[in-house]
C-alpha cells in the first residue's frame, strides 16, 4: 500500500497524466493500495461487485464505496442499487464454479513468490492439466528460488 502512495504521489507530481490503478486481491492487499492511492490522487481504481471480487480479483465496489462515503472522494453510487447488481452475479458465479481456482481467500505466499493474480490462475490450470495441482505450494516456494 505504501509503494502505490509513494508510486501515484510521484508520477502524479512529475507529469500531468491521468493515472488508473489496477490490483488484484490474491495478498489482502489491494484494498488497502488502493485507499493509499486515492489518498495520492490516483483518477480512477478498478474494483469487482462483491459477488465477483476478492481472490483473484479485484477489491470489492461496495466495501471501496462504503469507506469513500461522507469524504471528499464520495462516488456517490449508490449501496442498495449496487447490491441488486451483486444479488444478479452471485446467480451467474454458481454456473462458473468449476472454472474458479484453489484459492480461496487471501494468500499471503504471493506476497514472497511475487506472482501476478492472472499468471497465478493459469499456473493453477497448468498444474491441474498436468496432474500436479497439489504441488502448487511446492512451486510457489521454489520461484523466488529461480529469480535468485
Amino acid at each position: 500500500p505504501m509503494a502505490a502512495y509513494e508510486l501515484v504521489s510521484e508520477i502524479k507530481k512529475r507529469f500531468e497524466v491521468r493515472l488508473h490503478l489496477h490490483c488484484h486481491a490474491t495478498t489482502g492487499m489491494a484494498e488497502m493500495a488502493l485507499l493509499k492511492a486515492i489518498e495520492a490522487g490516483v483518477d480512477g481504481v478498478d474494483t469487482a461487485i462483491s459477488s465477483m471480487s476478492a481472490t483473484y480479483g479485484h477489491p470489492a465496489t461496495e466495501a471501496l464505496v462504503a469507506t469513500l462515503a461522507g469524504t471528499e472522494h464520495d462516488t456517490g453510487l449508490d449501496i442498495l442499487k449496487l447490491e441488486n447488481i451483486a444479488a444478479y452475479f452471485r446467480e451467474v458465479r454458481k454456473k462458473y464454479h468449476a472454472f474458479e481456482g484453489q484459492l480461496k481467500g487471501c494468500d499471503s505466499r504471493i506476497l514472497v513468490a511475487q506472482v501476478p493474480g492472472g499468471m497465478l490462475t493459469n499456473l493453477e490450470g497448468q498444474l491441474k492439466q498436468q496432474n500436479a495441482a497439489d504441488k502448487l505450494d511446492q512451486v510457489l516456494a521454489e520461484i523466488p528460488r529461480v529469480r535468485e
